[in-house]
């Protein structure tokens, strides 16, 4: 796991889906990334799958004026958000809501490595906060 921080931005998936993201002036990779998760099926959120809807929940959180933490690693995302001013729909906002309910499953690949982890609780309130700032 290319981690090194329990923020949204603290892995390498993270940050290179912010790649993917530039390339486009709608949601549709956010949509992409969210789907992912929600289409894993029994096997569980892979990690890298779960990290990448976790940036993309970035985008409709900040999209709604709830900027979370910035850094050198989300700059490219919040560049996006400040220049691409898109109203999230209801339909997308529910399916980051149930995305993070996945990510933060037993059965999720990420949950587990955290787990193993000494900053599990960090993680998982830095998870909790971003769902508490993107709004139904």
């Amino acid at each position: 796991m290319g981690t090194w921080a329990v923020d949204s931005f603290g892995n390498d998936d993270a940050c290179d889906w912010t790649y993917e993201l530039e390339k486009v002036s709608d949601l549709s990779p956010v949509e992409e990334a969210l789907n992912a998760v929600l289409n894993s099926g029994e096997e569980g959120v892979e990690a890298s799958e779960a990290t990448e809807a976790i940036a993309a929940i970035e985008v409709i959180a900040r999209l709604q004026g709830n900027w979370g933490k910035r850094s050198a690693y989300s700059e490219r995302l919040d560049n996006w958000v400040e220049t691409n001013k898109i109203l999230p729909s209801t339909a997308l906002v529910q399916k980051a809501h149930l995305a993070i309910d996945l990510i933060l499953d037993e059965n999720s690949e990420l949950n587990e490595l955290w787990q193993e982890t000494e900053d599990y609780e960090a993680w998982l309130a830095s998870v909790s906060e971003l769902k508490n700032r993107v709004n139904l």
